[in-house]
Parts: structure tokens; C-alpha cells; sequence
């Protein structure tokens, strides 16, 4: 999914000008997306021939970077001789992700199922001889996880698809529409080879940017999908036909307008095995980035890019081991949660349990002294540091009786209570959470 900065640009436009046209009103998909809402953690799988030699995927030759001869020269070495399905998926369980998505088909078109409709497969065209998706799936479900498929619509070695290298094309679909026309036939067909057999519950559509909804046949794709499998949920990359957005790789700075999103981000710099890319994200930087993800009200989909053997690097390993102990330490102020307060009321991430009577705090690294909430008017009941029994001490302070605005609230934190990566303090509220949001003053009564 790299792209050069005119190719991003015009991704980002695209995504957002299809959520700008959302034509999935929020109300019909509100039960559907209730498991994705409280999952809070994915698994994204960046695996295809790419991994051989560690390119870039499918951008690598798109891009020019290699000529296309010596990418395609990879399916040679595609082999998964040491591919465990079910070592994969323990450690996605592991991690504390309830759902994962595999590169079902990357740009480059070569698929990781026995498709039918196309040669270039892991089955016809690599040593794997197989296909590597069913038992991976059936893996996934054993675990209870959800299982997600990407899906490029995109098809760059297909013949009749218009595109091909950054500066060249093989022809305009819309003047050469009986091609097109060809094209759509085999993506659509592939689509639905993906569906029967393997009944996704997560859509992860890329490269819609090339085309419109029409030419996509965007609605007719969509409605195909949820009539076979009314649960399942599709990404925001068709268009406009998506349940909810993905910003990818960086954090948005406010959060995003539509009711869910999920930040889709690699533990390097690059999606997929590419081992020349040292710049690993610490546990530390993932755990704090995935805080902030939560609080927002949104999801992380964290990325592993296994070699072609199927080996995932030790670095990606412990980041997901790690990140899966702190989740699981934590978990209460995680999973099945909603966004939290404002920013403002406190310096740092936050959550609310879904009746809203908890508040949970999020400290990153290490606390000297206390933490402040600010503008809470309710009576805090108790106050505990999750994943432990201790009962930190609080204090209100500034409160005049004469005042409508509620005094600062000051939580004390014990150096023994501290966690190593982030601290969560649960708040126990006397009722539904209460924030004062007024300018202060004894005329304000705002709240």
C-alpha cells in the first residue's frame, strides 16, 4: 500500500470525498458494527510474493523501482515452507486482537486462494503449491477471532485492466468500455470466489482512488456482499459504499467525523516483510498509540509482514507479546468500552465503560506526584489502579461553595503501582459522567 506523495494525496482525497458522499446512513449498520466498535484491536497480514526479495508491495515495480519481469520473478521463491496457520493465530490471540486481516489479493494480482478464474495464484504459480488462506481462516475462528479479507480492486498484471506502471496505461475504460467491461467481470468474479468460499466478516478494500463508484459498480458489489452475509462490514475504501473510515499509518490529530474508524499502521515503516527497515515502533510507542486510538472512539489495525517462508520477524513477535500482556492486564479499560472524555478535561487518553459510570485514565510512562482531572462534577466513588488492588488517594481541590464550577481533582499515583509501559486508573462515578463546560465565574452555571 505505499504510495509516492501524489499517489497518497489523491488516496486521501478519494477516501475522503467517499465518506464526504456516504451512502450507508449510519442507523441501518449500528447492530452490525457493534462487535468492530468493542473489539478495539485488528491484525493486519501483509503476505504475497513481495515477501521473497522484500520489496515494495506491488508498488515496487508500479512505481519503477524494479522492472515488473524481476518482481513477478518472485513467485518463484514464494515456497511457506514453514507456514503455521495456527502458531499465527495463537499469536494474533496473543496480542489481544479480536479480529485480522490478510492480503487476500495485493495490486500485483496474485491471489492466495485456488482462484479459479486466474493462474496467477499461490496454488498454480508458486512453490507453496497451496492454498493459504483456508486453513489460516479456519485457525482464526477456532480462536474465536474474526476473520478479515483484503481485497485489492486494483489488478495491475491483469491485461485488461487500464492501469499498469506509474506512467503508462493500457488504455481509457471510459472510451474502451467493452475491456472494461472484461475487467470488471474477473474482479467481480474473484470477489466472489473470496466470499463463498471463505465468508469474510471484515471487507478491507484498497485501491479504489483509480476509479469511480460506477465503474467499480460500487452499490452492486456492496449489495452482493451483505445479502450473502448481512454481518459482514466493509472498509471505506469502496467509494463511498463503506461502513467506516481508515486513516493509514498516521494518527489523525481530532477524530474522524464518521461513527467508526480504525487507523491501519505497519511496526515499521513498511507494510510487509522487508528486512532492509530497522526502524521498529518500541511496545511502548504502540501501546500509547493504540490508547490514543481508543480514546478517539476508533480501532487500531496493527501490521506483521511475514517473510516467503512464513517466519514473522522476532521484533514484530515481541511488539505483539507485549502489547498482549499490557491488554491483557488492562483490559476492562480497553475492550467493550466507548471514547472517552473531551480533551482538555485531562492530559491523556481516556475511556468510558458504556454506561458511562466509569472514567478510565490512560499515563503514559512514568507519573512523578499526581494527575489532575478537570471540570468533573460528579462525586467519585472509588478510585483503583486496573490490573492491581491498589486504591490511590485523591483530593478536590478549588472547589467554592458559592460556584457551580466543579473544584480540579487531583489523583495521587504510587511509584509500586505503576505500570512499565501505561498506567490505567479507573474512576467509579456516582453516576453517568458529568463534565462542566462552561468559562468559569459565579454567573456560569454552563455544564
Amino acid at each position: 500500500m505505499k504510495r509516492i506523495f501524489l499517489q497518497a494525496a489523491i488516496a486521501l482525497a478519494s477516501c475522503a470525498n467517499a465518506f464526504a458522499q456516504q451512502h450507508v446512513p449510519p442507523s441501518e449498520i449500528a447492530q452490525k458494527m457493534q462487535w468492530f466498535s468493542d473489539a478495539k484491536l485488528g491484525i493486519f497480514i501483509h503476505w504475497g510474493i513481495y515477501s521473497v526479495n522484500g520489496v515494495d508491495e506491488s508498488w515496487s515495480f508500479h512505481n519503477k523501482k524494479i522492472s515488473y519481469q524481476d518482481y513477478m520473478a518472485q513467485l518463484k521463491g514464494f515456497t511457506a515452507a514453514s507456514y503455521d496457520p495456527v502458531a499465527w493465530a495463537s499469536l494474533i490471540k496473543e496480542s489481544g486482537a479480536r479480529y485480522a486481516v490478510i492480503t487476500t489479493k495485493h495490486h500485483d494480482g496474485v491471489a492466495l486462494w485456488d482462484s479459479k478464474l486466474s493462474k496467477l495464484d499461490a496454488v498454480n504459480s508458486t512453490p507453496a503449491k497451496r492454498d493459504v488462506l483456508t486453513p489460516f481462516y479456519a485457525a482464526l475462528r477456532k480462536e474465536g477471532i474474526k476473520c478479515g479479507a483484503y481485497f485489492s480492486l486494483i489488478d495491475w498484471s491483469y491485461p485488461d485492466y487500464p492501469g499498469f506502471l506509474k506512467d503508462s496505461s493500457r488504455y481509457n475504460a471510459a472510451t474502451d468500455t467493452v475491456r472494461w467491461q472484461r475487467f470488471r467481470n474477473f474482479y467481480e468474479g474473484q470477489l466472489k470466489e473470496v466470499m463463498t468460499q471463505f465468508n469474510p466478516d471484515l471487507w478491507w478494500f484498497d485501491g479504489d482512488w483509480e476509479h469511480s463508484a460506477a465503474e467499480w459498480e460500487a452499490p452492486k458489489m456492496r449489495t452482493m456482499l451483505t445479502t450473502h452475509n448481512p454481518n459482514t462490514i466493509i472498509n471505506g475504501r469502496l467509494q463511498g459504499y463503506g461502513d467506516y473510515e481508515t486513516p493509514e499509518q498516521n494518527f489523525p490529530v481530532t477524530r474522524p467525523h464518521y461513527n467508526w474508524w480504525e487507523l491501519c499502521m505497519t511496526i515499521n515503516s513498511n507494510w510487509g516483510y522487508h528486512p532492509d527497515d530497522t526502524n521498529w515502533k518500541t511496545p511502548y510507542e504502540i501501546i500509547t498509540i493504540f490508547a490514543d486510538a481508543i480514546s478517539n472512539g476508533g480501532n487500531l489495525l496493527l501490521d506483521i509482514g511475514p517473510d516467503a517462508a512464513g517466519h514473522i520477524p522476532a521484533e514484530e513477535v515481541n511488539v505483539l507479546k507485549e502489547l498482549g500482556a499490557w491488554n491483557k492486564k488492562h483490559a476492562a479499560a480497553i475492550f467493550n468500552t466507548v471514547g472517552g472524555i473531551p480533551q482538555g478535561h485531562f492530559y491523556g487518553p481516556t475511556t468510558l465503560s458504556k454506561d458511562s459510570t466509569t472514567l478510565y485514565l490512560f499515563l503514559p510512562g512514568k507519573v512523578t506526584g499526581s494527575v489532575m482531572v478537570k471540570g468533573l462534577v460528579n462525586n467519585i466513588k472509588n478510585i483503583h489502579v486496573v490490573g492491581t488492588d491498589i486504591e490511590p488517594s485523591h483530593k478536590i481541590v478549588g472547589k467554592i461553595s458559592w460556584s457551580s464550577v466543579p473544584g480540579l481533582v487531583y489523583i495521587d499515583v504510587p511509584e509500586n503501582a505503576q505500570d512499565k509501559y501505561m498506567t490505567v486508573l479507573a474512576l467509579q462515578l456516582d453516576k453517568p459522567v458529568k463534565l462542566y463546560r462552561g468559562k468559569g465565574g459565579f454567573l456560569t452555571n454552563n455544564n
